[in-house]
């Protein structure tokens, strides 16, 4: 679709892959990007992460002035103009599209969701989240802008809002952008089976008739696989607790323990006020939800060596070895160190790293727990909308142009509404 209008979108990577995507929107003398974060290639086993090594490697894309200058790193894409108007948006905390944010050129503004700002930050406390910069201390992150919904930032003639929407990540956002002839809206990641599946709902009104569609498909990447019979169903994050009650319920004198993804603050939220034993987290889990939720939670500290995080009470803390020592009283978040759980307990995995069998970790980790009979359940809700929803949520925009990445197979994505363009890696299409 090549026209004589001024608007052009260049895929820099998270094409026929899920992660890594970073998207160029141009106009004049002003660019965008989003999102900036990395693949996830763990089989590569690279020898470390700097810039380079990640460029050589496609795991991040050739970008002109728009890494940190003092990083090494030779750029060896075409020439491209200079722009007077630059910034960076972040659609969500998931290290696929946030990884590499302390690469990012200082001078350059990154905007993203206020609650994200603060998860990164939160995360990365110890430093072991983002790539470190090697120019700062450990746990260093970025200046990140923090914005409230709904609001707009002017980058030259470009004009982004931003939407939060559903996704297992809190504080995710989609992107609708508006150039002087072209309206681009960007998805992010998104669903409608989660706890605030009507922001998505209210995103779709908003991006209605959109001119051009960026929409994520992971849930449409693995049709070849046949369902888990093992795997219990899971539709909605509530069906998620129900079942984890269900099995705290079955189990009254068993250590029982589980871990999840720290971004989902959500569902921690959930498994505090839900269930039925005295939740107790890692300590840097149990500041994340006082950070972004004011809420007070038991908590230890998996380190008997990191220092007291100011921001927790410190009459809630317990000791590590009353948590190994329990079979009745405490549902504790468990996050390393499994050798020490006590033989015949019970642990639920609820989409916490190592992810699934696609992470040559997670074998590892299931024969670890099989060699000390600690039984392996896994309690997963995807934070992507399913494949009818997906379907649903083009239906709800009714785009002009679709255009479906960060997806192994985004030609079963389809537009009965417009135009639908697959686009390829470096590709720039102009409006």
């Amino acid at each position: 679709m090549v026209s004589k209008g001024k608007t052009s979108v260049t895929f820099h990577s998270g094409v026929l892959t899920i992660g890594g995507t970073v998207v160029e929107i141009a106009y004049e003398d002003a660019h965008i990007f989003f999102d900036f974060g990395t693949e996830f290639r763990p089989e590569l086993n690279l020898p470390n992460d700097d810039l380079q090594t990640l460029v050589d490697n496609r795991l991040v894309p050739q970008l002109k002035n728009i890494y940190d200058p003092r990083l090494s790193y030779t750029y060896e894409g075409d020439e491209e103009k200079t722009f007077a108007h630059t910034a960076v948006f972040l659609s969500h905390a998931h290290l696929d599209h946030s990884r590499m944010v302390n690469y990012l050129d200082p001078a350059i503004p990154m905007y993203t969701m206020a609650e994200t700002a603060a998860i990164l930050r939160s995360l990365n406390r110890n430093g072991d989240f983002l790539i470190p910069s090697p120019f700062e201390k450990q746990n260093f992150v970025r200046e990140m802008i923090g914005l409230k919904a709904h609001d707009v930032v002017q980058v030259g003639k470009i004009s982004i809002e931003i939407f939060p929407v559903d996704h297992d990540a809190y504080g995710a956002a989609a992107l609708i952008i508006q150039t002087p002839d072209t309206q681009i809206t960007y998805t992010g990641d998104l669903r409608l089976h989660g706890y605030d599946a009507e922001d998505t709902l209210n995103f779709c009104v908003a991006a209605r008739h959109t001119d051009c569609l960026i929409m994520e498909g992971v849930s449409i990447s693995f049709p070849e696989r046949e369902k888990d019979d093992a795997t219990p169903e899971i539709a909605s994050e509530q069906d998620l607790i129900a079942k984890m009650k269900e099995i705290v319920l079955a189990n009254p004198e068993r250590q029982l323990t589980f871990n999840g993804y720290p971004a989902n603050v959500k569902r921690f939220l959930e498994i505090v006020r839900n269930i039925p034993r005295q939740v107790v987290l890692e300590a840097n889990m149990a500041a994340l939800l006082k950070e972004v939720f004011q809420v007070d939670v038991p908590y230890y500290y998996a380190n008997p060596q990191q220092a007291p995080i100011p921001l927790l009470d410190a009459t809630l803390a317990l000791p590590y070895p009353t948590l190994l020592a329990d079979t009745n009283k405490y549902f504790w978040q468990v996050v390393d160190h499994f050798e020490n759980l006590q033989t015949g307990g019970l642990y639920i995995h609820s989409d916490a790293q190592p992810l699934g069998d696609f992470d040559p970790h997670y074998q590892i980790f299931l024969d670890l727990l099989a060699a000390h009979s600690i039984e392996f359940v896994r309690l997963a809700c995807s934070g992507h909308a399913v494949p009818n929803d997906l379907n649903k949520i083009v239906a709800l925009i009714e785009p002009k142009l679709l255009i479906p990445i960060h997806s192994y197979h985004p030609e079963l994505l389809e537009n009965p509404f417009g135009e639908r363009i697959l686009p390829q890696r470096g590709e720039k299409i102009l409006f």
